[in-house]
């Protein structure tokens, strides 16, 4: 750690005293909240020198990760006991003034259920007690909101929410929102969904809302700020369009304005043994804590299978098959979305990457995954430092086994990579500020480092391992076969330089490779800068 502590400081140094000072006022300044990217400044290859030696301070042991058995059958049926036995309450009601409901009344939307119910907008309140669907259809009682249509079998045609105090339950049911007349859920409360479906419904063809395009209504579901969302052995399927807490499964804190007055903690979700079908985003969550996502398909979605997203934590996303995802990736945490567990997956056949960690999510495991076959890379890091990956098989993805871009302190550690479409391994620097991005908000180091320990890289079309010139970079104990090249296996840039004496150490000595800048020269925005 001494050795580390004294590599951040000496880089901290040559940045003070190397960087220009209008390059420093450039990364720093705020003028009008308009804060510039880092600027893109790399050591220099010639910068550059080698240490072989012992492995040792390489050494991490396992990650220990969160016992998924407790995410069980038993456990969420111990939940629902435990919520009280009161008598049901549901009312009929205008949607304006509900806490649950503002979102989709304020800033001009409330015209889109003006249009759909051709009246006010009005919901069906779940007001009180531990209610079933059974309940809310024989207290609206009127076919025009909810219509039993078979045995266990409802279709609504109003907006559904439950309210703070109230449990709502589906066993053993299907439950179809009517995409003609507006109708979603939003959960306030606690919902538990068991052995049940949740179907967005097109009336019209009497069959499911398939995705047609991105701005067409369907309806969602939404869990709110201190809401308990318990969906166990149910499939959910044809929800989800492009507006705000819309996208399909959503668990979301109220905004800050809002939660100035509502005071709500965040909200919290199992999500165990389902399948999310035919989502605009398979989940999606903001601000959510110890969310669990454990033993569910998530297939042909359309944007995401599993994003959690803004300022989330603790999150355990773990035994999941994640495939067919349309347009971007199997799994993506973005927007600081931090001390959270990828365990156990498989993520493959995706428009992009298998797994993505994105815009500054950090103290994330990633562990034991398999990803292949995907249009992307198989797990890539974006603007994302201190994570850990270890002992994930990336194969057959059309570009990285690992892609490490803009991120340090990256440890990657076990993993094997084959087959993939260029680099088992690949540490990128990229200048980001010709894009749209809010470098106030999504802040990054235009920097790369990592240490990559054990595993197989084999047969990568351009090679097992390749870095833009990184911070530092360590490898010990990596297997390197079957190289697809006609030149054999061989490194380019920085690494290239040292090729023989990194082959050397590692095949022959059994030692490690530490290379790194004599005098580092990064471009750094920070959060004390902003």
């Amino acid at each position: 750690m001494k050795i580390l502590e004294t590599r951040w400081a000496f880089c901290l140094l040559t940045t003070v005293l190397i960087l220009p000072l209008n390059a420093l006022a450039a990364a720093s300044a705020d003028d009008g909240n308009v804060v510039n990217a880092p600027p893109a400044i790399a050591p220099l290859e010639e910068d550059y020198g080698i240490e072989i030696k012992s492995g040792e301070e390489l050494y991490l042991p396992e990650p220990e990760v969160p016992d998924v058995s407790g995410y069980s059958r038993d456990a969420i049926e111990a939940k629902l006991a435990g919520r009280q036995d009161s008598a049901p309450n549901v009312t009929v009601e205008r949607m304006g003034g509900v806490s649950a409901l503002g979102d989709f009344v304020d800033e001009g939307r409330a015209r889109e259920w003006v249009i759909r119910q051709f009246s006010h907008p009005q919901a069906i309140m779940v007001n009180s007690g531990k209610v079933t669907l059974e309940d809310v259809y024989r207290q609206v009682n009127d076919r025009r909101y909810m219509e039993q249509v078979g045995d266990g079998t409802y279709i609504i045609r109003l907006p559904l929410a439950v309210k703070q105090e109230a449990t709502l339950v589906l066993r053993d049911e299907t439950l179809r929102l009517s995409e003609e007349r507006g109708s979603f859920i939003a959960n306030d409360g606690w919902l538990f969904a068991i052995d049940s479906k949740i179907i967005g419904w097109r009336e019209e063809a009497n069959g499911p809302a398939t995705f047609q395009k991105k701005s067409n209504f369907r309806p969602f579901y939404v869990g709110w700020g201190g809401s308990e969302n318990f969906i166990l052995g149910t499939t959910m399927a044809n929800l989800g369009y492009l507006q705000s807490k819309s996208y399909g499964f959503t668990v979301a804190q109220y905004s800050e304005y809002d939660n100035a007055r509502l005071q709500r903690s965040a909200p919290h979700a199992w999500l165990v043994e389902s399948t999310f079908e035919d989502l605009y985003y398979g989940f999606y969550c903001y601000e959510a804590e110890d969310v669990a996502i454990v033993d569910n398909v998530y297939r042909d979605n359309i944007v995401y299978g599993i994003d959690p997203h803004d300022y989330s934590s603790r999150l355990l996303i773990a035994n999941n098959e994640v495939y067919g995802t349309r347009e971007k990736h199997g799994i993506i945490i973005s927007r600081e979305v931090n001390n959270s567990w990828i365990v156990g997956n498989r993520s493959y056949d995706n428009g992009l990457s298998g797994i993505v960690l994105d815009r500054q999510s950090s103290n994330n495991v990633v562990a034991n995954n398999v990803s292949y076959d995907n249009q992307g890379d198989g797990i890539g890091l974006y603007e994302s430092p201190d994570n850990l990956l270890w002992g994930n098989r990336l194969m057959n993805n059309l570009r990285n086994g690992i892609r490490v871009r803009n991120s340090s302190n990256v440890n990657v550690y076990h993993n094997v990579a084959v087959l993939n479409g260029t680099w088992g391994i690949y540490g990128q620097l990229k200048d980001l500020s010709a894009t749209d991005r809010n470098f106030k908000e999504d802040f990054y180091s235009y920097e790369v480092s990592m240490n990559v320990v054990g595993g197989e890289l084999a047969s990568n079309a351009s090679g097992p391992l390749s870095t833009d010139n990184p911070a530092y970079i360590a490898i010990y104990d990596v297997g390197m076969r079957f190289p697809r090249s006609d030149v054999g296996i061989h490194f380019e840039g920085v690494l290239g330089k040292y090729q023989m004496q990194i082959f050397d150490a590692l095949r022959n000595q059994g030692r490690a490779v530490f290379i790194e800048p004599t005098a580092v020269v990064s471009g750094q925005v920070t959060q004390a800068e902003n």
